[in-house]
């Protein structure tokens, strides 16, 4: 049974961008799309009939999207979910089910919406598949490059598809979603590695640096090249470029990104002193990026 792409809706400009790019994601992997409508009920007044009023607004607006996803995408395959639980709950429970979640953003400097911030953020960092953040402006055009005037067009190819990689840790699910995502669309896969001096050399890096990291920018090339290797085997129709860089991983990735369709970036599984968490770079991505941004679990 095919997993579908789910989007995450409340009404919201935020949440219908994030259902349209979700829409065509879903047309580029085959893949049904499920509309999701998660959002955390404010207090109603005296008595049911404040609350009864604003569910069945929200019936009519989930109606409504489901109608414009359908006009706009003829072959999509859509299907209206309301759940009963509360936001974050549900859309974990959803993700669970799903290939991917799709999620609104109003743009820098935090989330809006149903998400609340804290909601998206959470969901983000428990979620058991990868989350895939939408700015509130995006549309068609800025998946692909401008024409030869400069000009926004969905005629031109697809922009390159950003990974960023921290080499000490596995990382295949984050590979495997970052070139299936390239191979969808038909793009280029832009491979990001920056790393740090281990701490004897009295590089500035901070007190996380592993000691046993590359030695030299050449050492980290081949680290590289070495685990983009099989999959560049497996999508040969994935055009990959390869960059490693010293210094900071979240700026070097934001600088990539400026002209990307999509930054991908990885969230550990692993259980830390202080619970789950995004992690500095992908939260720094979700608040940044200029782009859509994917956070991917990973171990």
């Amino acid at each position: 049974m095919l997993r579908p792409v789910a989007v995450g809706f409340d009404g919201s400009r935020e949440s219908l961008a994030a259902a349209h790019w979700a829409a065509r994601e879903a047309l580029r992997r085959g893949l049904p799309l499920r509309l999701v409508q998660a959002y955390e009920p404010r207090p109603g007044g005296r008595g049911g009939s404040v609350v009864d009023t604003r569910a069945l607004r929200a019936q009519g607006r989930l109606r409504l999207a489901e109608a414009n996803l359908r006009q706009c995408h003829p072959r999509l395959v859509v299907a209206p979910e309301r759940p009963g639980a509360p936001a974050t709950q549900a859309l974990l429970d959803v993700a669970e089910r799903s290939e991917m979640l799709v999620l609104g953003s109003r743009g820098h400097g935090g989330v809006t919406g149903f998400l609340l911030g804290s909601v998206g953020l959470a969901t983000a960092a428990r979620a058991a598949s990868p989350v895939v953040f939408v700015r509130s402006s995006e549309s068609s055009v800025d998946e692909h490059l401008a024409d030869e005037d400069g000009l926004p067009s969905v005629e031109t190819p697809y922009r390159d598809v950003v990974l960023g990689l921290d080499l000490r840790r596995p990382c295949d699910e984050l590979l495997r979603f970052a070139f299936e995502t390239a191979a969808a669309r038909g793009g280029g896969l832009h491979a990001v590695y920056a790393w740090h001096l281990p701490a004897e050399y009295g590089y500035e890096a901070g007190p996380l640096v592993e000691r046993t990291g590359p030695r030299s920018g050449s050492e980290a090339a081949q680290a590289l090249t070495g685990t983009l290797q099989r999959w560049c085997a497996k999508f040969p129709q994935v055009t990959v470029v390869e960059q490693v860089t010293a210094g900071r991983a979240s700026r070097t990735l934001l600088r990539a990104a400026s002209e990307a369709g999509l930054l991908v970036v990885g969230r550990s599984t692993r259980r830390s002193v202080v619970g789950t968490r995004l992690g500095p770079v992908a939260h720094m991505a979700i608040h940044h990026a200029r782009c859509p941004v994917a956070v991917v679990p990973h171990d």
